[in-house]
């Protein structure tokens, strides 16, 4: 029995240190990637959030969590996960912000990155770093990436507000947005990609922008709650 013990933590210890790790997700090559992004940029930063580290670290995961509306990852949306988050100059001028998020998806991870205007959150480009899906090539088309420019988090919880008092509505910018005609072993990873880009949004109204679009989200959760008085 001893020596089977012993066994078990020599195999532990031998493992590879990132297998315990928090995985996060990174551009593969920053300084080319968004060169491409920003032809203007003459330099940029990277500032990395982890929310153990973070004020309100706790209340900022759980939070997480609610405004995605459903449960994290337990491999890819850890508390210990780490975010990079890239900043763009042009000189003294900030001119972009870039942020990428994995989502589990049918083939293995997606990696979903935003680039967004640093004033408006709003998204300037939408683009997948990897992608294994049946539907990869309808994903990756500009069509369909080209209707999330100039959405923000905003347009996302104005959806749900919408889709509880007023389903249908045309001011309803994210119901509007037309999937691609792809085979329905595809559709996972077309959820799986609106999910990552609603995560990326948050996590970067979170890092970067002050929960600025918290009132749209208050608005949808007190008209949800509503709705759900009515039915008691």
């Amino acid at each position: 029995m001893k020596s089977v013990v012993m066994f078990m933590m020599f195999a532990v210890l031998a493992m590879p240190q990132q297998t315990f790790a928090a995985i996060g997700c990174t551009l593969s090559n920053p300084a080319e990637d968004l060169k491409y992004l920003y032809p203007e940029m003459t330099t940029y930063k990277e500032d990395l959030n982890e929310f153990p580290l973070l004020k309100d670290g706790t209340e900022l995961f759980r939070a997480l969590r609610e405004r995605l509306g459903s449960d994290l990852d337990p491999i890819y949306e850890t508390y210990e996960t780490p975010y990079t988050v890239y900043s763009v100059f042009k000189g003294q001028q900030k001119i972009g912000v870039v942020h990428g998020v994995n989502v589990p998806g049918k083939g293995g991870v997606i990696q979903v990155f935003l680039s967004m205007n640093p004033q408006t959150g709003a998204i300037r480009r939408f683009f997948f770093q990897r992608l294994e899906s049946p539907a990869a090539r309808q994903l990756r088309s500009k069509e369909f990436l080209g209707q999330f420019e100039g959405l923000t988090l905003g347009d996302f919880y104005k959806h749900d507000y919408y889709d509880t008092v007023d389903p249908g509505a045309k001011a309803d910018n994210v119901a509007a947005i037309t999937p691609p005609v792809f085979d329905p072993s595809g559709r996972p990873d077309y959820e799986a990609s609106l999910r990552g880009i609603r995560k990326n949004l948050i996590l970067v109204d979170f890092f970067v922008y002050g929960k600025k679009f918290e009132p749209y989200f208050e608005r949808a959760k007190q008209a949800a709650e509503k709705a759900k008085a009515r039915k008691e």
